[in-house]
This record gives structure tokens, sequence and C-alpha cells, in this order.
């Protein structure tokens, strides 16, 4: 019997692909089950609970499949201590797919990239599924069917519980402080757990990482695969950035466009085309298939999303920017003075190094959550206008009112939605509504 713990996307994707492969399954959720997965669990049949863990039903599994939401508790750990074997979603994935997996970490642009490789994919005409830590969960997608390829998106927490998974290609964009409240505040733990993306790679595996990173550098030592920098120091193999163009060096071919033919501008997203473009190329993908896909790739939603422009102001929704580094990315793209709208559930942010680019760019700062004492302490000395507020329909009116024509009202939040929104796509929706709304 497999034990799921959680019945969220990944844990019902998981159960999916468990009973599928013929074993007996019981989801367990600590938690309120939504009522989309209550139904799903229902009409398949499962045994299930919400609202406990019947501890003696999961201690009697011989395995337990984690979603990648549920820390370290007592109950893994007796798991542990009991021989029962614990895993990831994706790792109990992994372990019934043929296809080549690309998998893309980092702090920030993991979205932005693993959607560029689909769209790259896609436009080669290869038979890819996009999955992961974005969209469905690669568990419940292989239930469907496997594919040629598969393009996974993958947060330090799925990495957490993996012991074969083993990507073809292995992407991780950068590293900043995130999540520190999950690894004991140790800002090497959580290096730890993203550079685990390359722990099973072999020789004949290849590593896409960026070569401005310290952080990554540091750890460069233990990768097996090939590596492949992507960075603003010219490379024989690999990418860069020069004189406002991308360079693309793969097996002796060279693919080089200005930063003005790609469709993701700003220079963060520089890196991310390289990324996706390196990976395009070690795929076999023509120069003429990837100039087109780089150039025509449209921008995901809640990531730098333009949403309307009212009154000579420009809206910009990014949600999904849930850290400090992300936020600085957003920052630093804007070329008009800009109201911020930020706050939410602070992950032990420092938001210090904004300092700079607060003082520079933000005219006006919107604090959205239930608790915005640090962001209110942190920037009331440079800021004139700030205003504290715990709504979505409060911040979009306090923002409107702050901002001119020829400004921009960005939502890039810092921090995580749960306060007062179910995720952070819930948080950039109503972000929307309430703009249409004026």
């Amino acid at each position: 019997m497999i034990a799921v713990l959680g019945a969220g996307e990944s844990g019902v994707g998981a159960a999916l692909l468990a009973k599928q492969k013929g074993y007996e399954v019981f989801v367990s959720d600590f938690g309120t089950v939504k009522e989309s997965f209550q139904k799903e669990l229902t009409e398949n049949g499962f045994e299930w609970e919400q609202g406990q863990h019947s501890e003696e039903k999961i201690l009697s599994a011989e395995m337990l499949i984690k979603s990648p939401g549920i820390p370290e508790t007592k109950l893994i750990a007796k798991a542990r201590a009991k021989g029962i074997e614990v895993l990831s979603e994706i790792e109990f994935a992994s372990r019934f797919s043929e296809g080549k997996i690309v998998a893309i970490t980092g702090s920030n642009g993991k979205t932005t990239t693993a959607s560029l490789i689909d769209h790259l994919l896609k436009g080669a005409g290869l038979d890819v599924v996009l999955a992961g830590n974005v969209g469905a969960s690669f568990a419940r997608c292989l239930a469907n069917s496997d594919h040629d390829y598969w393009v996974l998106e993958l947060s330090s927490f799925q990495l957490d519980d993996i012991r074969q998974f083993k990507p073809y290609i292995a992407i991780l964009l950068n590293l900043s402080p995130d999540h520190l409240d999950r690894y004991d505040g140790k800002m090497e733990n959580y290096v730890a757990a993203k550079m685990r993306i390359t722990e099973n790679q072999t020789q004949e595996d290849y590593f896409i990482y960026w070569d401005d990173d310290e952080w990554i550098k540091k750890n460069l030592e233990k990768v097996k695969a090939n590596k492949l920098p992507l960075g603003q120091k010219t490379v024989t193999e690999g990418a860069y950035l020069e004189n406002k163009q991308i360079n693309i060096n793969i097996n002796r071919e060279q693919l080089t466009m200005t930063i003005h033919e790609l469709a993701l501008q700003g220079k963060h997203n520089c890196y991310n085309s390289m990324a996706g473009g390196i990976a395009a190329k070690l795929l076999g993908i023509t120069n003429d298939v990837v100039r087109d896909c780089l150039s025509d790739f449209e921008k995901i939603e809640h990531r730098l999303e333009p949403v309307l422009k009212v009154y000579g102001v420009d809206y910009i929704n990014d949600s999904k920017a849930t850290n400090v580094n992300a936020v600085w990315y957003a920052l630093d793209s804007m070329n008009k003075p800009v109201v911020w709208i930020c706050g939410g559930v602070d992950k032990g942010n420092d938001y210090e190094g904004l300092l700079p680019l607060v003082k520079d760019k933000v005219k006006a700062i919107v604090c959205l959550g239930t608790d915005n004492s640090k962001l209110i302490r942190t920037f009331g000395g440079v800021v004139e206008l700030i205003q504290d507020t715990a709504s979505m329909e409060d911040a979009v009116k306090a923002a409107y009112r702050f901002a001119e024509k020829g400004d921009a009202v960005l939502l890039s939040p810092a921090c995580a939605s749960f306060d007062l929104f179910a995720n952070y796509e819930d948080r950039g929706r109503q972000f929307k509504k309430q703009i249409r709304l004026l």
C-alpha cells in the first residue's frame, strides 16, 4: 500500500498514477481538501481522509509520497525510522517515464524559462508536456500518457525527497534567499536543496547554470554532468550576453540575437532566453526555430504581466514575485515612476537590498497584508507616501490615488500570498479584477 500525504495537485496526481500502476492507495491530508480534489478522490474510489493523519494506517504503508508543501514532521520521521521509503511526487513519477527530462529550478525565472523551453520544443514539433510546479503535476500528466520530452519546473521542496531522479538537462538559474523558514534559516541548506537537481546526473547529461552566481560556483565541483555556463563572460560552450546581444555556442554552432529581438525584455530575461536557447540546441533544434520561438514567445500570467493602462497609468501584475530577488528584477526593469504594491506572508525577507532601487524608482508604496509593520519600518524613511491596506480592493484604490499619468502601478509583493489569498494566482487575478473595476 502507498500512503500519500497531502491532497492537493501533487498528492492527487501521485494517487492517480499509483492507482494506474496497480497500487492500493490511501490519501491523507491534515488540512481541508479542496472540493474539486474531494470529488476526484471519491470518483476514483480512493480511501482518503482530511483534518487528520491516521498514523497507524500511514505507518503500515510500504511507501510514503509526500506533497512538497509538507515539511519534515514527526510522522515522516517515524516513517523513515520504520524503513518506509519516503518520496516526492516528482521522484515517484520519474520512475515510470521513458521520456527525456528538462528540469528547471532557481529562486527566480523558473516558470518563465520552463514555459519558454516548452514553447521552443513545441515549435520544433516535438512531443513535449510542461508540468511540475507549473500547471498539472508530473504524476497526473504521466497517468494520462508518457511523452518523448518532459519540461519540469521544480521548487526546492520538490527536490527535497528525490532519490534517483535524473534529468537529461538540468537548469539552475540563480540562487537568492527564499523559503529559509523551511531550511532552518540557513542559506546553505536551501542551496543544497536546489543543487540536488544535479545529484544523479552523469557525464551523459547537461547542467546549465548562471555563471554570475557565487553560491552555484561554490558547488560546481560536485556536478558530474557537462557544465554549460550562461552569464556575461565569453565562453566557447554555453551562452553569454555582450554588447546588447546574446550569444549561444553549442556543439561548435553559434546563434546570436540582439536583445531587442527577444520577446522577453529585461536583463534577467536575457538569461532566461539564453538558458532556453542552450536547452533547445542540446536537443537538436535548428537556429531558425530557436530564433522564431525566442522572438514570438508570449509572457506568462502573473510575471511582469501588463494588465491595462488607466488614465495614462500602466498597471503591471507581478504577483508571482514572492521573494526579494524577484522584486529587485521587477523594479530594475521599470523605466517610469512606480507605485509599488507589496506585502503578504514574510518568509524571513531582508529588504535592505531593495533600498537603492526603491529610492531611485518608487514614489509611493501600498502595503497589502495582515501585518505590514516590517515593510513600513524598512521603507518608511525612504518613501514619503506609504499606505497600509488589508484587501486588494483597498490596495488598488490607494495606488490609483497615488499614481499620475506616466507612472506605473506594480504589484510585486516579495511575500507569499496565504494571509489574504488562496495563492499567488488568486492574488494576481484579484488585482486584475480590481483594475478593470476602476
